[in-house]
Order: C-alpha cells, then sequence, then structure tokens
C-alpha cells in the first residue's frame, strides 16, 4: 500500500496521470506489467452517455462478464482455424484469467456488500442522473473497488466519506489483493492503511519511497530535514571563510605574493563549494487568513423551529426538528453520508424550503457559507471575479488573493481549469471576503494538504462568530473548538432523521461512529 505525499502542487496528480498514460514525460518510462488498472480520480466526472443507467448497472459494468466471455468465445473460434498460435493461446490465457478474477459466482454478493458498505443501498435502482454530486463520487468510488483491479490509483478517495464508510474502505483495501496507490491529505486514514510513502519534492522535482505509514514518513523527513539543515549550515559557513579570504588575498599589495597566489587558489575552491552547495529545501508556502467579521450578530444568530423537509417522491428526511445557536459557538452536524447534512445546509442558507417550519436569524446575521462541491463558484469567471466584493477594493482583494497563494497574473486565470486543492483556496478565500458572523462549512477540509488543515484550523478557533461544519476529520474538529454537535442517527430508509443534540466530546464522536461501523 503505497501513499503518494507531498504539498499541493508538487506534482502527484501529475503522476497518476502519467502512469495512466495520459501525461507525456519528458524522459524516461513506466514499467507496468500486463495488469489493468483501476482509477479514481479526484474530481468525479460521469459521462452523459450514464445518465440513465442504474447505480448497480453502472458499478456492476466494472465487471464485464458477458463482454469477456464473448471475447473467450471468439478467441477460441480463432485457435481451431490457427491451432499452432502462441498469440491466441497467450490472448486465451488472458481472458480466462481475467473472468476467474470477476469471482462470477459471488459476484452479485460482493457488489451488494461493497454498495452497502458504502452507503448506496438505497439507491441501486436510481438513474445515475438523478443522483447528487456527492452521491455520484461514491458511486464512482465503488465502481472502482469492485472492478477488482491489479493496480489501484486513488486520487483522495476520503473527500466525501463519512467514518463508518471510511472504515469499511480502510479495511478493504488493506485486504486487497493488489498494489493500491493513494493520493490523500487523510493522515489519519493514511496511517491506518500504508506501508510506504512516496514522497514528491517540490524544490528538487525527485521523488523518494520511505517505509512505514505517513506518520513514519512524517518522522523520518523531519529528521532529514534536520540534518540537511546542519549539512547546509555548515557549508554555508566554509563558503564565508573561503570569501573573506579571497577578499583579503584581491586587496593585498602586490609585494604579498604569497597571499595572492593562495587567494587565486581559494578562488577556485570557492567555485567548487558553490557548485556543490546543497539546495535547502523551500519553507512551505502558507495560506494567511483573516476572518474577522465586520459586525457581531445578535446572541442568538440561528434558530430552527420544527423544520420538516423532504424531496420530490422521497420519504420525510427532517420532521420537526429543531435547535438554536448562540452567538461565538461552534456547531458539529454528524451523521453517515446520505443522512441529510448538507440539506440542512442548504435550508439553512435558503437554497431549499422547508415543508414546514421556521428558520430564524437575528438582526445583523451575515452568512457565508462554503460548499463542498464548490458550488458557490463561477467556473466560467476568473479567480478574480469569483473573489470580488463590494465591501473590498480590487487592491485590497489582490492583496486577499495573495494570502492564498494567487498571485500576479494567477487572479485572472478561470476557476474551470484550476485543480481541486486551487478551487478549495478560492472558495475559502471568496467566504473569507464577506466578513460574515455565521459561516457555514460543508468538508472544508477536503483538497487541503495537512499543514492547511492546521493553519485553517487555528483560524477558526479564534474566530469571533458563529460556525456551522459538516465535517469527518475529528482532528479538525477539535482544532476550532467544537463546543456542540447535532447528531443524525442512521435511520430506517421510511423514518425521519431523530436529531440529537450532545455537548462535545471526541470520545461520543467516536461511539457514534463505532456503533454505525463494521465493528458491531
Amino acid at each position: 500500500m503505497l501513499e503518494a505525499g507531498g504539498v499541493n502542487g508538487a506534482g502527484k496528480t501529475t503522476l497518476f496521470h502519467a502512469i495512466l498514460g495520459e501525461q507525456k514525460l519528458d524522459d524516461g518510462t513506466f514499467d507496468i506489467p500486463s495488469l489493468r488498472l483501476g482509477y479514481l480520480p479526484q474530481e468525479i466526472k460521469i459521462a452523459t452517455e450514464h445518465d440513465n443507467v442504474t447505480v448497480w448497472e453502472y458499478v456492476a459494468a466494472a465487471r464485464p462478464v458477458d463482454q469477456t466471455q464473448e471475447q473467450l468465445n471468439q478467441a477460441y473460434e480463432q485457435l481451431a482455424k490457427y491451432p499452432a498460435s502462441e498469440k491466441i493461446m497467450s490472448h486465451i490465457t488472458e481472458l480466462q484469467d481475467l473472468i476467474d478474477s470477476y469471482d462470477v459466482a459471488n459476484m452479485d454478493n460482493e457488489l451488494l456488500r461493497i454498495l452497502e458498505k458504502m452507503g448506496l443501498q438505497d439507491l441501486v435502482d436510481s438513474k445515475m442522473k438523478q443522483l447528487s454530486g456527492g452521491q455520484k463520487s461514491k458511486v464512482a468510488f465503488a465502481r472502482v473497488l469492485f472492478e477488482n483491479a491489479g493496480l489501484l490509483l486513488l486520487d483522495e478517495p476520503t473527500n466525501h466519506l463519512d467514518m463508518s464508510t471510511k472504515q469499511f474502505v480502510a479495511n478493504y483495501l488493506r485486504n486487497y489483493h493488489g498494489t493500491v496507490m493513494i493520493i490523500s491529505h487523510d493522515v489519519e486514514f493514511l496511517d491506518t492503511i500504508t506501508n510506504k510513502t512516496l514522497f514528491v519534492n517540490k524544490t528538487t522535482h525527485k521523488m523518494k519511497v520511505y517505509h512505514g505509514n505517513y506518520s513514519e514518513f512524517r518522522r523520518q523527513y523531519a529528521e532529514e530535514l534536520t540534518e540537511q539543515d546542519r549539512r547546509v549550515t555548515e557549508q554555508e559557513r566554509e563558503i564565508k571563510r573561503i570569501q573573506e579570504f579571497v577578499e583579503r588575498a584581491r586587496a593585498a599589495k602586490r609585494s604579498n605574493t604569497a597571499l595572492i597566489r593562495q587567494g587565486k587558489v581559494r578562488e577556485k575552491v570557492l567555485d567548487r563549494k558553490l557548485a556543490e552547495l546543497e539546495v535547502r529545501e523551500q519553507v512551505y508556502q502558507k495560506v494567511e487568513l483573516n476572518i474577522a467579521p465586520t459586525k457581531p450578530s445578535g446572541k442568538v444568530p440561528l434558530e430552527v423551529q420544527n423544520l420538516t423537509f423532504h424531496y420530490p417522491n422521497k420519504p420525510i428526511l427532517y420532521e420537526k426538528l429543531s435547535f438554536m445557536l448562540t452567538r461565538g459557538e461552534k456547531f458539529l452536524v454528524v451523521g453517515e453520508n446520505g443522512i441529510g447534512k448538507s440539506t440542512l445546509l442548504k435550508l439553512i442558507i435558503g437554497e431549499l424550503q422547508p415543508d414546514a417550519g421556521s428558520i430564524i436569524f437575528s438582526q445583523n446575521t451575515t452568512i457565508a457559507y462554503y460548499a463542498q462541491e464548490f458550488e458557490i463558484l463561477d467556473e466560467r469567471e476568473t479567480i478574480l471575479d469569483n473573489v470580488k466584493t463590494y465591501d473590498f477594493t480590487e487592491t485590497e482583494i489582490r492583496s486577499v488573493l495573495a494570502n492564498f497563494l494567487f498571485h500576479d497574473d494567477d487572479v485572472y486565470k478561470k476557476v474551470g481549469v484550476l485543480s481541486p486543492g486551487e478551487k478549495a483556496r478560492v472558495a475559502l478565500c471568496k467566504i473569507l471576503t464577506k466578513r460574515a458572523n455565521l459561516i457555514i462549512l460543508d468538508e472544508p477540509t477536503n483538497h487541503f494538504d495537512p499543514e492547511t488543515q492546521k493553519i485553517i484550523g487555528e483560524n477558526f478557533k479564534d474566530y469571533p462568530g458563529t460556525i456551522i461544519v459538516v465535517s469527518h476529520s475529528p482532528s479538525f474538529v477539535e482544532q476550532i473548538g467544537i463546543t456542540r454537535m447535532l447528531i443524525l442517527p442512521t435511520h430506517a430508509p421510511d423514518q425521519p432523521a431523530q436529531a440529537i443534540i450532545k455537548n462535545y466530546s471526541r470520545e461520543l464522536l467516536e461511539y457514534y461512529y463505532y456503533l454505525n461501523s463494521d465493528l458491531v
């Protein structure tokens, strides 16, 4: 199990594209044995030709038994005509091995198990065009797992997974027969499954394999950086001593021929030392946040009273849901995928309308919303146009964007060409420029590396306004100082969610997910 590590922009995703043959190499080759590749991209885009295919049909197509059997039959027909053909015999062996790998006898049971553990059991007959973006991501992941490929390439696979689903995926991958390469910023997930880390160095553009999980890699890498700093410091000191001697020799009188001669020798030594000077690792570029609201909200910025909601032709999702928030509170919404967490946030911001009940805001409450699918961004517009606000001049906006690592002409890039990590930075920048006193965050740590996650968490901890957050990262929610949590327990499809509000504790959160995991 190999993790591809490195900061945002180091080239991890590009490496995957190169392995897949989608990225032209300047030099070198990939020696990949004859095996099937399974790939889960960071951004899921399912072709419209699958719109009317059911979830079951879409995932099952990852093992095309009928097509492979037909190819095998055709190969046997060719063999009858050319019985001495080693090429045909080899092809038959490959096809037979492929059919054997499908495990046809147990295929349906395995597919059903994967769909159930991915929280998709109620969607098996749904058309792909009926699914939300998050649901499509999970279906695509289920298909990759079911494909049973010899090499899996997973790019940020946990972005849309709750903790219990993440646990299933971790268990599944630990027992996977093939090789798995993962790009992920989910440290807790990586630590449970990886035994090697391939680090892509953004400074030197070189790659190195470290044995052990992600935490072990970080320990080894920190030791290497300390040792590198010692070496470079010593090199710099020696270079400085030689430079000072050369300068004295150059300033010496012509009569001091010995010093001048030694100076010329030292100049050659200096040139060699400068050429050998090790490149010090670049300082990690950190985003900078300023999230102070313009003015405080009322004492109760939000109150939800008897909220009832359902989607058309779907069972009631919420029935008489009630809670209120106090100013400055950090409020966590937790529950399994598909339980209605994002729906609740969309009801609060007014994107959806409740069937009954009220959502009441205090005077002066201003809202900023971070959507996990980046719905708040217009991909046709530039970064600058997406972030513009009447409260800031263009100079001020460009300064804010620079804090988010968008410099100079970067701000004129269309959002549609950005990587998911870059889109996440734009989305975060957009909500912070609103200077809101009620911030609503839907999976804000997706696409961010651990260092940036830490920075975001530290800044939100000091935020004086109110926060509602949906997150499956216990470390992040603890960083921002969650005070209470709204638990949406698993319920029968025909029953609405019965919300539970509790004071936050890590133990309670983990116990809740334990009750909804494979462990029970």
